[in-house]
């Protein structure tokens, strides 16, 4: 036990007796205007509001789709609550987000708080995944405010109660910097939601080695008319969690010491990175912040954008940093580079171009439709820039930006890259629909959707593939499909495997290449009339659902996945030849440079690396 331990601890059990502190906690509420549970989430408000309370969490999901109008909805229930309310996203919020979350931290301040009830501090950060398919994430910048604020706050006497719509499980690609940045304060526990169903457990799970306890509290909704919330009492001694049902006498759930000492959690060794011969791996930069965006290039510069809302250029030659430029909020497209040493950051509210050597601003295109989330691509011709944005998809012009035209009839944002071959620009959107325009006119070809008609389930996350007179796509329904390029008409339907939003092609356009949700890489040939498996490796990641691309480069198939895992397969079947664990959170994307062939990823903890095939 360290000294500074000794002392919080001896001067807990000198303190006298103090009145016990409560806390209402809602949770899970899942609430969108007109729904049942709008109603019960009053009928909380009101029987909150007659109760002693000295604060009230809101501990995440608060909608179902992260919609503007679902948000303030929640709001103007929650603005009825008489207590102090502290309000966290959940990953509906960040998953799913019409503003690309901004509007959370519009309506509510933040998204992480810190508040004091007489001496015990309770804090609470927001955990992802943001704006794709993820695992749950802290973001950088959450675990250093989170360590700076207990290291300020954290005095003699003082505990912490700590918050999370997560669980401190493995559920969180980063558990272990989260549970060990805790583990350095007099924390008596951790609360959170998600799983809508009650549950006691240590942090890093019950097998860690760790005695710090963890709970996971009720869902507005249990179903079968059991609506209700969570109440938490906290004494000197115990902390003891009561399960409230509207209209009923509250009922006794779970009780633990309030002790501060606890034993340490013991997480697996972290895997070695081995590299194999003929292959460089290099570390080209490590953010401050996370990293949710792609990566672009010029002859000289790496371009991304960060949770902070900074554009980055660093140097391809010594990773130093060149530029960062505010842009507001988080980026989540990556910045292209454009004609005459430009760059374009597609942002929150328009289009900024920046001057690829110095950041300064050269022009903004602004929006006032919503925030761009989707990859944006220059044409194979270099005459274009297509940029996909909140229920529209945009060609601009690729010296300045400026719009050329605006195809509008979307119902919902793009988020992938296109794909464009010849005057074919098809792509996907979070309203079920894949489509075809010209690339020239923006006039609509084709439509096609899976026959879902849950948006979630539809081709908004995902590349398509052109290869010859067909059209290849995969989905959240776990199919791949073929479609006749010239209609849009449904050639075939294959759910063999289970695939999700992980495409890409051979060099040759003759395969088509899919990660699917057992780790696997399948090779379909792409020029075959009806479905034609050519092989199946297996890349030994288990569980996978990142939506990375897939890329062919030199005979090489690389892949990421979502615990930070790039895979290295052969082309023509031969199977695995490297993985390499980079990280431990999700691969943004598989991005070649131009100009060198080096294969390059960001992963979403804010680090950037580089792959040569020295060969």
């Amino acid at each position: 036990m360290t000294l500074r331990q000794t002392l919080f601890a001896s001067l807990a059990a000198m303190a006298l007796a103090a009145p016990a502190q409560r806390i209402a906690v809602l949770s899970d509420v899942h609430v969108t205007p007109g729904n049942a549970n709008e109603q019960q989430l009053r009928r909380a408000v009101d029987e909150i509001n007659a109760g002693n309370y000295d604060i009230v969490v809101m501990n995440g999901d608060l909608g179902n789709e992260g919609s503007d109008v679902e948000l303030a909805n929640v709001k103007s229930i929650l603005d009825g609550i008489r207590h102090p309310l502290f309000v966290l996203p959940g990953n509906h919020e960040s998953t799913w987000s019409q503003s690309a979350t901004k509007t959370f931290v519009d309506l509510w301040g933040n998204d992480r708080f810190y508040t004091e009830v007489d001496s015990l501090i309770i804090v609470g950060i927001n955990c992802g995944p943001f704006m794709k398919m993820g695992d749950g994430h802290i973001k950088q910048e959450d675990l250093h405010w989170l360590k700076a604020t207990l290291d300020s706050a954290v005095t003699p006497g003082k505990r912490v109660l700590n918050f999370n719509h997560y669980p401190l499980l493995p559920d969180l690609d980063n558990v272990q910097d989260y549970v060990e940045l805790i583990e350095q304060y007099p924390v008596i526990g951790h609360v959170n939601g998600h799983y809508h169903t009650w549950r006691t457990y240590f942090a890093g799970g019950d097998d860690s080695g760790s005695d710090l306890p963890c709970v996971m509290v009720r869902a507005l909704d249990m179903r079968d008319g059991d609506y209700g919330y969570s109440e938490l009492e906290i004494d000197n001694d115990w902390v003891h969690i009561y399960n409230k049902p509207l209209g009923k006498p509250r009922e006794a759930k779970y009780a633990f010491p309030a002790r501060t000492e606890h034993k340490k959690a013991k997480f697996p060794e972290r895997p070695e990175l081995v590299v194999p011969e003929g292959f460089e791996v290099a570390k080209v930069w490590t953010d401050s912040a996370s990293v949710f965006t792609r990566l672009g290039f010029d002859n000289n510069n790496v371009y991304f954008g960060n949770s902070l809302g900074q554009a980055r250029a660093v140097s391809k030659a010594d990773g130093s940093l060149q530029w960062s430029v505010p842009t507001g909020a988080s980026l989540f497209s990556r910045p292209v580079a454009l004609k005459g040493g430009k760059v374009a950051v597609p942002m929150h509210d328009g289009v900024m171009v920046l001057d690829a050597r110095t950041g300064k601003q050269k022009a903004k295109q602004p929006s006032k439709e919503g925030p761009y989330v989707a990859d944006g691509v220059i044409t194979p011709d270099g005459k274009g820039y297509i940029q996909g944005a909140y229920k529209r998809i945009e060609r601009r012009r690729p010296n300045d930006g400026k719009l050329v035209w605006s195809y509008d009839s979307i119902f919902n944002y793009c988020q992938a890259a296109p794909a464009i071959d010849g005057n074919d620009l098809i792509f996907g959107a979070w309203d079920t629909n894949l489509r075809c325009v010209d690339l020239n006119t923006g006039k609509l070809r084709w439509v096609w959707n899976n026959g879902k008609t849950a948006n979630m389930l539809g081709p908004g996350n995902v590349v398509p593939v052109i290869s010859g007179d067909k059209v290849f796509v995969v989905a959240p329904d776990r199919y791949m499909t073929a479609l006749d390029r010239a209609t849009g008409k449904q050639l075939w339907r294959d759910n063999s495997h289970r695939y999700r939003e992980s495409l890409g092609h051979s060099e040759d356009g003759s395969k088509v290449y899919a990660k699917t949700m057992d780790g696997e890489l399948v090779a379909i040939d792409a020029t075959s009339p009806v479905f034609k498996e050519l092989w199946t490796t297996d890349l030994g990641l288990g569980y996978e659902h990142a939506p990375c691309v897939v890329v062919e480069k030199n005979g090489l198939v690389y892949t990421g996945s979502r615990r930070g895992i790039v895979t290295i397969s052969g082309a023509d079947g031969s199977g695995l030849k490297a993985s390499l664990p980079l990280g431990v959170s999700e691969i943004n994307g598989i991005d070649v440079d131009p100009v060198t062939g080096d294969v390059y990823v960001s992963l979403i903890e804010g680090t950037i690396y580089r792959i040569s095939d020295k060969r």
